[in-house]
């Protein structure tokens, strides 16, 4: 098809918004091109979320044929955690003839250079964001998420780490210039002279492996990383959390054409009921960078066997936080109770793990013991969550069954500070909901151990009783070192201890939050500002994002001629 979208006209509309991306990456200041509030979106907000439900609800029981080569079928089966059947069926691939129709348009994405791709993905993350509303729905009703949370998590932060990824695709491609003249001095000899052009070359195909909680959020850094520097993208999404990225995926392909480059640069990889088709792409030799996020073990298999592949992946980690004092002990709980509790803890950033001296703690409003602590905060807890509206806005629904028997299980391994209880969600009574759990353990018992050294992903939490908070600076030492620690959150009102904490995170490569009483939360990241883990504990081997999360995704090359 004729190009409708100009390279002048994608430059026009969308170089600004780079620079200004490139300039928060720089001063790691506060930026974000995309609202954060629903009533942004239209001169109201009101036109935009009606129009947006009524995308969604269009969407349901239909056929997303995507146009893709090699379709062999149609897949679906997603069932909302609110307990609503999608309905929706997704073209199922003939990999031996998608892949080489993938790469068949990678040829003259690459010789577009690095601008061009950065604005055309712009162009893809613009059309995304003008359809924040229907997107908002697509999360929610796949992931469990809350509305509110659906929309931010999954609409404009997903939007702001997609362009972040693409901010700094740019800035390790530019690095180099594109042509360089060469003149080495030979004496009285006549000098030496070449003439020298350098092009950012892609890896090949790049396999983004979905996650079922945040499909868009940890799908977008790697979609727009490989896609930038010059590569085409397969999307495998989870199989309970398709329509997300099949939404993503669709926007792309028709920008990609409208621009004059093959739609087939990016395609999906849905599949039939327990097919388990990972595996078998991400071994695929045309498959030449992969993105995963999900259980340790399969991200531990991909890093083994997917030999031919740069390997990106952020798997699972014990995040901990330490309490040893508390200049504002209210503000402390309260914080604490907001990260416990939100999303009901399905996120790969919620602490699990609360080490507390058992002689207690200093604060504020005066000493404190271990059991005063733990009752505290199951209070605050149970202060934000009484009231069932607010919690069903803060928990949303357990993603899956797993999730729950874990849970259920937390109760029997030790003595429950704060039980949770059950949640009816009036509006979707299918919904699964529940209240955190608190569970107390010793930090000294190897049967507790057991449990506190293990991620238990969803709302459960152990407050861990220590002998000091030298044993909980150590204990946290070796936490990040043998399990690895998305964040750790730490509350001193001494500078030894302080120091102590941040020498830890320092060597053993993990972010730390401290002495968080107000808006921020330890579970809580800002593209262009914050990294999303480091790259340097077992928990993740990539960060969110940096120049290594893009830079070698491309190589350059050179070709030298005499001048």
């Amino acid at each position: 098809m004729a190009a409708e979208l100009t390279a002048h006209q994608l430059i026009a509309e969308h170089r600004p918004t780079l620079d200004q991306a490139l300039e928060a990456i720089r001063t790691r200041a506060y930026w974000s091109p995309h609202p954060e509030h629903p009533k942004a979106y239209g001169e109201d907000g009101s036109l935009d979320m009606a129009a947006g439900k009524a995308a969604f609800d269009a969407l349901l029981g239909t056929r997303l044929d995507l146009g893709q080569p090699g379709t062999d079928g149609f897949v679906g089966g997603e069932v909302s955690p609110y307990g609503i059947e999608l309905g929706v069926e997704y073209p199922h691939a003939d990999l031996d003839v998608l892949l080489p129709a993938m790469k068949a348009g990678q040829k003259a994405w690459r010789d577009a250079g690095a601008e061009i791709r950065a604005v055309v993905c712009l162009e893809i993350l613009k059309r995304i964001s003008d359809r924040t509303h229907e997107f908002a729905h697509a999360v929610m009703h796949t992931s469990g998420q809350a509305f509110m949370m659906a929309f931010q998590a999954g609409g404009p932060h997903a939007q702001d780490r997609g362009l972040e990824a693409v901010a700094y695709a740019y800035v390790e491609q530019v690095r180099t210039p594109d042509t360089a003249e060469w003149t080495k001095p030979q004496g009285k000899r006549d000098p030496l002279a070449l003439t020298k052009q350098f092009t950012p070359v892609p890896r090949g195909i790049g396999l983004v492996i979905g996650c079922n909680t945040f499909p868009t959020w940890n799908g977008y850094p790697g979609l727009f990383a490989s896609l930038a520097t010059g590569n085409a993208v397969l999307v495998k999404p989870h199989p309970r959390a398709v329509l997300p990225l099949a939404l993503t995926v669709q926007v792309a392909r028709d920008v990609l054409g409208e621009a004059g480059f093959d739609p087939n640069l990016v395609a999906l990889a849905a599949e039939r009921p327990g097919e388990g088709i990972a595996k078998t792409l991400a071994t695929r030799p045309e498959i030449r960078i992969i993105d995963y996020t999900g259980s340790t073990e399969f991200g531990d298999w991909l890093e083994a066997n997917a030999r031919q592949a740069q390997v990106y992946t952020e798997k699972a980690g014990v995040n901990t936080v330490l309490v040893e004092s508390a200049g504002d002990y209210k503000g402390m709980l309260s914080n604490l109770a907001f990260s416990l509790s939100l999303y009901s803890g399905q996120m790969c950033t919620t602490p699990q793990n609360l080490l507390i001296p058992r002689d207690g703690i200093r604060t504020d409003e005066g000493p404190k013991t271990f059991d005063e602590v733990v009752s505290d905060l199951a209070r605050s807890v149970d202060g934000l969550l009484g009231d069932d509206a607010r919690a069903n806005a803060l928990l949303g629904a357990i993603v899956n069954p797993d999730v729950k028997a874990r849970l259920e299980a937390a109760a029997g391994l030790g003595e429950v500070a704060l039980a949770s209880r059950e949640i009816v969600n009036p509006e979707f009574p299918g919904a699964v909901v529940r209240t955190p759990v608190v569970v107390k353990l010793d930090g000294a018992k190897p049967d507790d151990q057991a449990a506190y050294m293990s991620e238990c992903f969803g709302p459960v939490s152990f407050a861990v009783a220590v002998d000091s908070a030298a044993d909980a600076v150590e204990l946290l030492r070796r936490t990040i070192r043998e399990k690895g620690a998305m964040t750790v959150g730490a509350y001193t009102t001494d500078e030894e201890v302080e120091q102590a904490v941040q020498e830890v995170c320092l060597e053993e490569a993990a972010q730390l939050s401290l002495n968080l009483v107000g808006g921020v939360y330890v579970n809580q990241t800002a593209a262009f500002s914050d990294f999303h883990g480091s790259g340097g504990n077992p928990a993740a081997n990539s960060a969110l994002c940096d120049g290594a999360f893009v830079a070698n995704r491309f190589r350059v090359i050179e070709v030298r001629r005499e001048a």
